[in-house]
């Protein structure tokens, strides 16, 4: 925890780490709003039986998620490596469980309620990762003039 005490020391707050946080959540709920139309896509392409399935469903979530985070972190001038880092914090809960739900050791309840938990201490993981970039006000982030993280 050298960079967040670190990072803390020079004007960092967990107040505004958790703010980022739970942007980042309502970012996600609105990205969620995109699920019908991801359903009238698979319904007109005919695939109505592939969103049906929980390994699917899970995936097309996680994505309009994503794209609901990544438009918030984009407006937010974060860098395309925060952004990346935290969509994978978005996928990887989720394909780290399908292989239990395809063995049938779980169902798509326990793969979306679990997918979900796991998310979002994925999220909170990566955040630590990088404690400037989360810790700091928007202003003082290097990647405003450059793009980079």
């Amino acid at each position: 925890m050298g960079r967040v005490s670190e990072t803390l020391a020079n004007g960092g707050s967990w107040r505004r780490f958790w703010w980022h946080y739970a942007q980042m959540v309502i970012a996600m709920m609105i990205g969620m709003a995109l699920a019908p139309l991801a359903r009238l896509l698979f319904n007109t392409l005919g695939a109505a039986e592939a969103y049906a399935r929980a390994d699917v469903m899970v995936l097309v979530m996680a994505t309009t998620m994503v794209i609901g985070m990544t438009a918030w972190m984009l407006f937010r001038r974060h860098g395309w490596r925060p952004i990346a880092e935290m969509a994978a914090a978005m996928y990887v809960p989720f394909l780290v469980l399908l292989p239990f739900l395809w063995a049938g050791l779980i169902d798509r309840m326990i793969l979306s309620t679990a997918g979900h938990v796991l998310m979002f201490l994925a999220m909170a993981g990566v955040m630590l990762l990088r404690p400037a970039e989360y810790m700091l006000p928007h202003s003082t982030h290097r990647h405003h003039a450059t793009n980079e993280a």
